[in-house]
């Protein structure tokens, strides 16, 4: 349960990659994820400009009652490339009317500012935000890369549910901002929990300097004990973050192949002992909290 009457599973799946890279096996992808228990999806307004929440919304809307969907708004690409963002209240309103659209849907179940704009103070974004929860639109807010002073601003606006950042073996900036979550009780759902790659050793950039090598040879040691693969050791290190904080934490692993969904659910039972967790986390970069 990530918030009062927001039940999710263990894990979940970032669908961000499906369109247009995967855009034929997303479906099958989708339906299986489903039929594995992996009922919470990921998707965004930004990701292929619409795109993906069209194609998941194709599979949500047969099966809408079994799943848990959040998308995300305020990122958008000028036709440069260049990012920028928009969290003013005509915007979020017109942003959530057109995600209700290509999705098909009456109602998103977790909608999350994608990034923060910096041009307007965040109680106001949320302040728009809480009225779609109010006119029935949206069930859930969340909030994405945002500071623990943002989020404290945030919530005492409408309550939040959910932070989504980057959070595996390899990226632990995020956990200074964790503290903040676990002292208002927002949970936390970790985005690339397998370092994009990194820590499955299918990286295609390969490991960078430093720490990546010997934090890989480990994994391969301690998935070797389990009978595993590395990837799914960063997952379980990662769901077992919310023993340590005592928060609800739900990762969603992005792929877009059956093989890698289903290495990802096996991972959902795995349990690491206390002695593998300290030998993990002496070989990964120190948190700045």
């Amino acid at each position: 349960m990530l918030a009062p009457g927001l039940t999710v599973p263990v894990q979940g799946l970032g669908c961000m990659r499906m369109v247009p890279s995967r855009e034929r096996e997303a479906p099958a992808v989708l339906n299986r994820a489903l039929d594995l228990g992996v009922t919470f999806l990921d998707t965004a307004d930004l990701y292929s400009d619409g795109r993906n929440e069209e194609l998941v919304g194709r599979v949500v809307r047969s099966r809408r009652e079994e799943v848990v969907l959040g998308t995300k708004f305020g990122a958008l690409r000028h036709p440069d490339g260049e990012m920028y963002f928009r969290g003013d209240p005509g915007y979020v309103r017109a942003a959530c009317e057109a995600s209700l659209r290509r999705l098909g849907i009456d109602v998103i179940d977790l909608y999350y500012l994608h990034q923060r704009d910096p041009a307007v103070p965040i109680e106001d974004t949320v302040g728009a935000m809480g009225e779609l929860v109010a006119a029935g639109k949206v069930r859930h807010l969340g909030l994405c890369e945002v500071t623990g002073d943002e989020l404290r601003a945030a919530h005492a606006v409408h309550p939040i549910a959910a932070l989504q950042s980057e959070w595996s073996l390899w990226s632990r900036r995020v956990e200074a901002v964790v503290a903040v979550c676990a002292e208002l009780g927002v949970g936390v759902v970790p985005y690339c929990p397998q370092g994009a790659g990194l820590l499955t050793g299918s990286a295609d950039a390969g490991p960078p300097p430093g720490v990546a090598v010997p934090l890989l040879d480990l994994l391969r040691q301690v998935a070797h004990r389990h009978g595993a693969r590395p990837g799914q050791i960063a997952l379980a290190w990662v769901q077992q973050r919310a023993e340590v904080w005592g928060i609800p934490v739900v990762p969603i692993p992005g792929t877009v192949r059956l093989a890698h969904l289903e290495e990802n659910v096996v991972a959902a039972d795995l349990s690491l002992g206390a002695e593998e967790l300290a030998e993990l986390e002496a070989r990964t970069p120190a948190p700045v909290l």
